[in-house]
């Protein structure tokens, strides 16, 4: 009797044994919870040189040529400075150090985050911002200053946009031009500045081609060829060349008969003063009668 009694406990252990096996194998039975991998930290962006953008590939723009860009526009608080293709934002927070407010625009969002997390850093958050857009439909008209490392062509298809800006706005270059829009004026970079040290500046002329009245029966013809100006002033019968024209934004001065015009240019009106070999100053002012 006890051996039928051991053999019947071996035997139910045995049947346990099975139909736990049984079970383990169910397919019908609850998935277990998969147990969460521990994540790992995720490294920063870091951008490379020579990598692929929308319109051209990213090459940072040296510390020194971003000071010297800074230097020609002549940037100061009072300035809205605009950075057309921003990359990692050094030009924009450079800008914002100077005290004015600065934005860029930049087609790579890994790039956009990487501006707004150095400008954060830098403490100039709050006057440098950036966003993700397409350079050509950035709107320009607020800036005052335009900054840009791109390509020629890109250059020139910008040219009408920045042609119509308010004459005076400073547009600065690295190292790439705009063809026959010669710039007002260039320096090159000589230390910690290996490639691409030019700095190229051109200010938004007034337009003031065509025939202006002056007061007494004064005629004032002007050309112009972007702010290179040339012409002649009729006065009492009299054509005078004018020496040394230069326009500068909304600026023109000349010398014609003597006298010397120093004038402000608001559309087709000119204000400001003549002064005459006796160096006698009067106020004069012109209206455009035909473009």
């Amino acid at each position: 009797m006890r051996l039928t009694r051991m053999l019947a406990a071996v035997a139910l252990a045995l049947a346990g044994s099975a139909m736990a096996a049984a079970w383990s194998q169910d397919p019908h039975q609850e998935a277990r919870e998969p147990q969460p991998r521990p994540q790992q930290a995720q490294r920063p962006y870091q951008p490379e040189i020579g990598q692929e953008g929308k319109d051209v590939v990213w090459v940072p723009t040296a510390d020194t040529m971003v000071e010297k860009m800074l230097d020609l526009a002549e940037v100061t608080p009072a300035d809205s400075l605009l950075d057309l293709g921003s990359g990692d934002g050094r030009m924009v927070i450079a800008a914002a150090r100077r005290g004015a407010r600065a934005h860029g625009v930049e087609y790579n969002p890994d790039m956009v985050e990487l501006s707004r997390s150095s400008a954060e850093a830098a403490g100039v958050a709050n006057r440098a911002t950036f966003e993700q857009a397409d350079l050509f439909e950035a709107d320009l008209s607020k800036a005052t200053v335009i900054t840009m490392f791109l390509l020629p062509s890109i250059n020139l298809e910008l040219r009408p946009k920045l042609l119509a800006l308010a004459p005076g706005t400073r547009i600065v270059s690295n190292t790439f031009d705009m063809e026959d829009w010669k710039p007002d004026r260039s320096e090159v970079v000589t230390n910690d500045c290996a490639n691409y040290c030019t700095a190229l500046l051109w200010i938004v002329p007034a337009r003031v081609e065509g025939t202006w009245q002056l007061p007494r029966g004064r005629r004032l013809r002007l050309a112009q060829t972007f702010q290179v100006v040339s012409g002649t002033l009729v006065a009492d019968g009299t054509r005078q060349t004018l020496v040394r024209p230069r326009l500068r934004g909304d600026h023109l001065t000349f010398t014609a008969g003597g006298a010397r015009y120093d004038l402000r240019v608001s559309g087709d009106t000119m204000k400001g003063t003549v002064t005459t070999a006796r160096v006698k100053v009067e106020p004069v002012e012109a209206t455009r009668v035909t473009s």
